[in-house]
């Protein structure tokens, strides 16, 4: 086996319409493709992430919650770089999106911030 990147991290949103506007609007990825598909009453979004990866965002009736933040079994968080960490912690607070103090990772001395989806789900913006 060779792989050679990660191709898409798929999400499901409580509030399709909400975290759609956030992935989008905030957070400014790229829509590539949405369906709805009927027979599960369920819209599929696929979203650009710059670099190449790819985000699925899903919406299924009455999803369960996540058991805890974040350290519930699975995918702990979700890491996007970013060049300037103050300027993008800037852009999230003037759209309301709350973030943690920052902090800096012990082993590469990188500034980095937690902070959350409409649903919860820890996002991490760490500074190349």
């Amino acid at each position: 086996m060779n792989l050679t990147a990660v191709h898409h991290v798929a999400l499901i949103a409580s509030d399709y319409a909400c975290s759609k506007h956030f992935y989008t609007e905030i957070l400014g990825l790229t829509v590539l493709a949405e369906a709805y598909r009927a027979e599960r009453d369920s819209y599929k979004l696929d979203l650009l992430v710059p670099g190449g990866v790819q985000l699925e965002l899903f919406s299924f009736p009455s999803p369960p919650t996540r058991p805890t933040r974040p350290e519930a079994c699975g995918l702990r968080h979700l890491a996007f770089k970013v060049d300037e960490l103050d300027t993008a912690i800037a852009h999230l607070v003037q759209h309301g999106v709350e973030c943690e103090p920052v902090r800096v990772d012990e082993y590469t001395g990188k500034r980095f911030t937690f902070f959350a989806d409409p649903d919860g789900l820890p996002l991490e913006l760490y500074e190349a």
